[in-house]
C-alpha cells in the first residue's frame, strides 16, 4: 500500500510540474498609483473608456488654485468631462503612438497641480505648485497610462492612475 501511495504522489508531483512548466512565467503588466487628494466629490472611473483605445489627447481645466476638471480622449472618443466649469481649459493632443509614462503633482484637500510626462520626452504642467507632492509611475516596464479614476465636484477632489501595456488591438492608433 505504501508503494501505491508513493507512486500516486510521484505521478501527482510530475503532473503539477508539467503544468507549471507548460504555463510559463506569468507576465504582470497592470498597476495602480493613487489615490491622491481629498475624500470629497463624486466617484468617477474611465475604466470602460480604455476599450476605445489608448489615450490620444486630454483636456485640463485650471483656475488660480486648483485643477478644476479633466477629460481624456481614448482612441477617437472623448470620455465624459469630470469636474467644474471655472477657469481656463487647455487641450493637448499626443503624437501618434505617444503615451503618458509618468504623472506627478500636488494636492491638499483638492488636486492643486498635475504634470504629465510622455515617452517622447514631452512635459505638460498644470496648476499651482503648493501642497503635498506625489509621483505616479507604472510598476512594470513597457507600461503606460491606460485610464484615470478619482472623485470630483466643482474641482478634482482626488485622482488615481491605472497603468498597463499599450493596446495592440487599436489598428488606427499609430503605434
Amino acid at each position: 500500500m505504501d508503494i501505491l501511495k508513493m507512486h500516486c504522489f510521484t505521478l501527482l508531483a510530475l503532473l503539477c510540474c508539467g503544468l507549471t512548466i507548460n504555463a510559463g512565467p506569468m507576465q504582470l503588466s497592470s498597476s495602480y498609483s493613487g489615490e491622491y487628494g481629498g475624500g470629497g466629490g463624486k466617484r468617477f472611473s474611465h475604466s470602460g473608456n480604455q476599450l476605445d483605445g489608448p489615450i490620444t489627447a486630454f483636456r485640463v481645466r485650471v483656475n488660480r488654485w486648483y485643477i478644476v476638471g479633466l477629460q481624456f480622449r481614448y482612441g477617437k472618443h472623448w470620455s465624459d468631462y469630470v469636474g467644474g466649469s471655472s477657469g481656463d481649459l487647455e487641450e493637448i493632443f499626443l503624437h501618434p503612438g505617444e503615451s503618458i509614462i509618468q504623472a506627478s503633482g500636488k494636492y491638499k484637500w483638492y488636486l492643486r497641480k498635475l504634470v504629465f510626462v510622455t515617452d517622447k520626452g514631452r512635459y505638460f504642467p498644470f496648476g499651482k505648485d503648493t501642497g503635498t507632492s506625489f509621483n505616479a509611475a507604472p510598476l512594470y516596464p513597457g507600461t503606460v497610462l491606460r485610464y484615470i479614476s478619482g472623485s470630483s465636484g466643482s474641482v478634482i477632489d482626488a485622482i488615481g492612475f491605472h497603468w498597463d501595456t499599450y493596446p495592440t488591438h487599436c489598428s488606427s492608433c499609430g503605434k
